[in-house]
C-alpha cells in the first residue's frame, strides 16, 4: 500500500514566541561592535586601562559619551547639560537595581517596595534577594500611568501606623545612623538599621520601582503631571523611585504622516525624548535635589542600558542621580572590590558612542524595524482581535515605543485559560496576565490581561500570532470554558521570557 502523505492541514504549526523579550538577532550591530572592539583592543592607551581593574565609578570616557548622548536626546527637558559626575557604569539594569538596594536600603529601616502592576517580573526576585520577601507591594495603573492618589494613600497610611519616633511621624529623611542593633526586619520598624550606614550611604524608608516610558508589560507611558506628583511624593516619604529607562529611544509616530511613505525614511526618526524622566524632574523640580533642607542625595535614580539599544549580552549600563547618589553606588562593596562592572565592554561602547555608530545603528536601524513591527502586529490586532473586543491601554498616542503591547480579554475568558489553549492548540505562546503581577499581590485583575512582544519572532510571524491568538478566543467565546477552567493557578516562571 503506498504510503498517504500528510497534507498540509495535518501537519503541526511552527511554533511562534509572542512572550520572549529579546531583539531578534537580525536587529544586532554586530559588524559594528566588531569594529569597536577592534578599534579598542589595537590601541593599547585603550585595551590596557580596559583590560585591567577600573575605578568604581566606572571607565570615564564612557561616563563622558553616555552623558553628551543623553543631553543631546533629552535636551529640551534639561535646564542644563547632564555631565560625567551624574553617571556611574552598571553591568546593566538588573545588576545596577541590585547595587542600588545593597547601598541605598536596609532591610530593617527600609519598610516596603512599592511596585507599578502589572510589573517587570524578574526584578521581583532581586528585591526578594535584598530581603525585601513579603514586603513588596503593587500599585495599579491608569490611563495617565502610576495611580499617585492610592500610593499617597497607603504611604500615609503605613507611616501613620509604623512605631517609631518623631521624625519618622514627620516624615523628614534622615541618615540612619551605624548601631549594633541586628534585629529581624519586621513591618514599619523604623528605629534600627542592620547596615553601616557611611557618609556615602543612605537609607531610604520606602523604595519605588516604575518603568514610566514603554513599560514592560503595559507599554503604558507615564504622563508629565503624574511624574511632577511622584517626585513630590518620594520627597514627602523618603522614598527613593528606581526607574528603569531603557526604552526611552526606541519610539516612533504611531501612524505614518501624509508624507511618510515607509517608516525606514531616516528623516522621520524621532531623536529627542518625548518628556523628561523622572531623574531630571527630580533635578530641577521646585528647587531639586540641592533645595534647602534636602539632604543632596535625590529621590530618583535613573537605570539605562545598552541591552535594548545595543545587545543584552553586552552586559553594560549605566545609573544617573543626584552626585552624591552616583557617588555611593559607586563605593558599593562589589564595584569597591574589582571596580565597575563590564570594564573591558565599556572601551567597546564608548567607542560606538564616540563614532555616532550607536546613535546611527538606533535611528535607521532598530526605530524602522520596530516600528514595522509594531504597525504589522497593531493592524492585526485591529482586524481580528478588537472585533471580539479584546482593548488596548492608552490607544490614542502619537508616539509609541518599547517592546510589548498589553491585551485586555473579554469576559469570561481569563489569561491562564486562554494562554494555555493558545499554546496546545496553536503552538503560539503569549505572556499570561498573572505572570506580571507583584509577588504576594492578592488582586485579582491581571487575570484577563495578556502580553505580546513584537521585538523577538521573525517580522513575517507576528500577525500570524495575532491570527492565532483570535482563533482561540473566538473558540472559547463561542464554547465558554467551564468554571475550573477560569480559575488561575499561577503561571510558572518562563524560560527565556523577559
Amino acid at each position: 500500500m503506498a504510503a498517504t502523505s500528510m497534507t498540509e492541514k495535518d501537519q503541526p504549526k511552527s511554533s511562534i514566541n509572542l512572550l520572549k523579550g529579546w531583539p531578534n538577532p537580525c536587529l544586532l550591530p554586530v559588524a559594528q561592535i566588531n569594529a569597536a572592539s577592534a578599534s579598542a583592543l589595537s590601541n593599547p592607551d585603550v585595551s590596557t586601562p580596559g583590560l585591567l581593574y577600573g575605578p568604581d565609578p566606572g571607565y570615564w570616557p564612557l561616563r563622558e559619551g553616555i552623558a553628551t548622548w543623553l543631553s543631546r536626546f533629552y535636551d529640551k527637558h534639561l535646564k542644563a547639560s547632564i555631565y560625567a559626575e551624574r553617571i556611574c557604569i552598571t553591568g546593566g539594569a538588573s545588576q545596577s537595581l541590585a547595587s542600588i538596594l545593597q547601598v541605598f536600603s536596609d532591610p530593617v529601616y527600609t519598610r516596603y517596595i512599592w511596585m507599578v502592576s502589572p510589573t517587570y517580573f524578574r526584578v521581583c526576585p532581586i528585591f526578594e534577594d535584598n530581603a525585601f520577601a513579603g514586603r513588596l507591594r503593587s500599585v495599579p495603573e491608569d490611563d495617565e500611568g502610576i495611580d499617585v492618589d492610592f500610593l499617597r494613600k497607603r504611604l500615609q497610611h503605613e507611616d501613620q501606623n509604623a512605631p517609631g519616633d518623631e521624625a519618622s511621624r514627620n516624615n523628614s529623611p534622615t541618615h540612619r545612623p551605624h548601631n549594633d542593633h541586628h534585629e529581624v526586619p519586621s513591618n514599619g520598624n523604623t528605629r534600627d538599621t542592620l547596615k553601616g550606614l557611611q557618609p556615602w550611604r543612605k537609607a531610604y524608608r520606602h523604595v519605588i520601582y516604575a518603568v514610566p516610558t514603554f513599560s514592560n508589560p503595559s507599554s503604558r507611558t507615564m504622563t508629565l503631571r503624574r511624574r511632577q506628583e511622584l517626585v513630590q511624593i518620594a520627597r514627602r516619604y523618603d522614598a527613593l523611585v528606581i526607574t528603569d529607562d531603557v526604552y526611552d529611544q526606541l519610539q516612533w509616530p504611531s501612524k505614518q504622516s501624509a508624507k511618510q511613505s515607509t517608516y525606514d525614511d531616516p528623516s522621520t526618526s524621532l531623536r529627542q525624548a518625548l518628556l523628561p524622566r523622572l531623574v531630571d524632574i527630580d533635578r530641577w523640580y521646585q528647587g531639586g535635589a540641592e533645595r534647602h533642607g534636602a539632604d543632596g542625595f535625590g529621590n530618583v535614580v535613573s537605570n539605562g542600558s545598552f541591552s535594548k539599544l545595543a545587545a543584552p549580552g553586552v552586559r553594560c549600563g549605566w545609573a544617573e542621580g543626584s552626585e552624591s547618589l552616583i557617588w555611593g553606588l559607586s563605593k558599593c562593596g562589589s564595584s569597591a572590590s574589582g571596580g565597575a562592572p563590564s570594564q573591558m565592554t565599556s572601551t567597546f561602547m564608548a567607542q560606538l558612542l564616540s563614532s555616532g555608530e550607536l546613535e546611527k545603528h538606533i535611528y535607521t536601524t532598530l526605530q524602522p524595524a520596530y516600528a514595522r513591527r509594531y504597525n504589522s502586529m497593531i493592524l492585526a490586532i485591529e482586524r481580528y482581535l478588537l472585533p471580539l473586543k479584546v482593548t488596548l491601554p492608552q490607544s490614542d498616542r502619537d508616539v509609541v515605543g518599547g517592546y510589548f503591547l498589553w491585551l485586555k480579554l473579554p469576559k469570561p475568558l481569563v489569561a491562564e485559560a486562554v494562554a494555555q489553549r493558545a499554546e496546545a492548540e496553536e503552538n503560539l505562546i503569549i505572556g499570561q496576565g498573572p505572570l506580571f503581577a507583584v509577588y504576594g499581590d492578592e488582586r485579582k485583575d491581571l487575570e484577563r490581561q495578556v502580553r505580546v512582544c513584537f521585538s523577538w519572532e521573525a517580522e513575517e510571524n507576528l500577525s500570524e500570532g495575532i491570527q492565532r491568538l483570535a482563533t482561540v478566543i473566538r473558540k472559547m467565546l463561542r464554547d465558554p470554558p467551564s468554571p475550573a477552567d477560569t480559575v488561575a493557578s499561577g503561571p510558572s516562571l518562563p524560560v527565556g521570557g523577559y
